[in-house]
């Protein structure tokens, strides 16, 4: 799974990463993105990408209450397809959740250690996510929100967690988030078949386990 996770590049690095035309409005950096929070997410509008955010933890549009989101921040890529909650947008609401690194807890006799995940060979990444719009039925406000896939652990991360989230190789982002419509076991296969790029990993502070810790001390390497 992935509960936690960093962005501190600048807004025209990832600009220029993700190929953005506009600036993306209200931009922020953060060293603990957390589950119910606001998180900058890129979609293709059939015409351009788009970057703009998203609340992280999905509120399907057929949903009678919005707290269900608060259950649904992953979605297991290996069954989306078949689940009522994420079908429909396997096949047409797909996105980009950006990223610079992801946190993980290790389980131990002691404990859990949380360790910062970071790509070997780059710095940018994108998750893969999918999103909906909600619209509430008596005041007509409306909420767009996402989730993030996950998979099995490769052998790397294995050691520290049985899941992860689905990093996309670069030369895939754009092929996740095409406005063609995919059907949903098409795009569950589209990624079960990525290759999963190489990661690295350290220790980090007990710091980071509360959401409201949002400062360098979240990322400080445990000496």
């Amino acid at each position: 799974m992935c509960g936690r996770y960093t962005l501190l590049a600048d807004e025209l690095e990832i600009m220029e990463a993700f190929g953005l035309e506009q600036p993306i409005e209200s931009y922020h950096t953060s060293y603990n993105v957390a589950p119910g929070q606001d998180v900058l997410a890129i979609i293709h509008d059939g015409k351009k990408k788009r970057a703009g955010y998203l609340k992280w933890g999905l509120v399907p549009s057929w949903a009678k209450d919005e707290k269900i989101g608060y259950k649904m921040i992953n979605a297991r890529s290996e069954t989306a397809h078949e689940k009522p909650s994420f079908k429909s947008l396997m096949a047409t609401k797909r996105c980009l959740i950006i990223a610079d690194s992801f946190y993980e807890w290790k389980k131990s006799d002691v404990g859990k250690q949380p360790k910062r995940i970071q790509l070997q060979d780059r710095k940018l990444f994108a998750f893969a996510g999918l999103w909906d719009k909600w619209v509430e039925d008596d005041s007509g406000r409306e909420l767009f929100t996402c989730t993030m896939l996950t998979k099995d652990a490769n052998e790397f991360m294995q050691d520290i967690h049985h899941r992860m989230p689905i990093m996309l190789p670069k030369d895939q982002e754009d092929a996740w988030i095409t406005p063609r419509r995919f059907a949903p076991v098409e795009a569950s296969r589209f990624l079960q078949q990525l290759e999963m790029e190489s990661l690295t990993a350290y220790d980090v502070s007990s710091h980071v386990n509360a959401a409201k810790n949002n400062d360098e001390a979240c990322i400080a390497p445990i000496v």
